[in-house]
């Protein structure tokens, strides 16, 4: 097993970036991971990282849904990357 961590960033419609936020924190995944960090960017971003235990970073796991599109300015950014410690 190895830690998986997984980002995920979007851009919302210029004002509302408050509301992207409340929205990212509100949704809650299949289960839980190792570790949730949500963090507010310039431009009305917000990105979402979690750590999850995983054989590696094809594995399935719960990921974040894409917001209402009137909320958000394109489709959200995702990343997966494997610790090497």
């Amino acid at each position: 097993m190895t830690v998986v961590t997984m980002m995920w960033e979007a851009r919302a419609v210029e004002g509302r970036g408050a509301e992207l936020l409340e929205w990212a924190r509100a949704r809650e995944l299949a289960r839980e991971p190792l570790r949730r960090e949500t963090l507010r960017g310039s431009g009305d971003r917000v990105l979402v990282i979690t750590w999850w235990e995983a054989p590696g970073t094809d594995a399935d796991l719960p990921e974040l849904p894409e917001p209402a599109a009137d909320l958000i300015t394109r489709p959200v950014h995702r990343w997966r990357f494997e610790s090497l410690g």
